[in-house]
């Protein structure tokens, strides 16, 4: 029991690295295309980097595993749902007059856990 909870713990910090780097990659883009595009659009472009990076990080770093076409087919399916999310959310903030920038910060704090629970999923096999 006590050897689960360390490997589960081991796992909840290397995805908060992972996601932290992702997450900075993934804003990064989008306050630069921010410059050239509406909100959304933006949004949708700097989601595609992260994606990018998040995929081998999440992979190799945070569940220790090969890439597979099961594995990437379970992450695009699961970021499928989070980007919905992810647009929704920041659809609503932005409706609702929340400057831009701040938007897509918040939307980020909002979406990290439920992230980490559908990932987990994909990647940690029964044992």
């Amino acid at each position: 029991m006590r050897e689960n909870w360390s490997k589960e713990l081991g796992r909840i910090v290397r995805f908060g690295i992972t996601g932290s780097l992702s997450t900075l990659i993934h804003y990064g883009a989008y306050l630069i295309a921010l410059i050239w595009m509406v909100p959304t659009i933006a949004y949708t472009v700097g989601y595609g980097v992260g994606l990018c990076v998040n995929y081998v990080m999440t992979t190799f770093f945070t569940f220790k595993e090969h890439p597979s076409k099961k594995n990437a087919a379970g992450f695009v399916a699961s970021h499928i749902v989070n980007y919905l999310l992810e647009i929704g959310i920041l659809n609503l903030f932005l409706y609702y007059g929340m400057e831009k920038r701040l938007a897509g910060i918040l939307v980020l704090i909002v979406v990290v856990p439920i992230n980490f629970l559908i990932l987990r999923f994909v990647f940690v096999r029964k044992q």
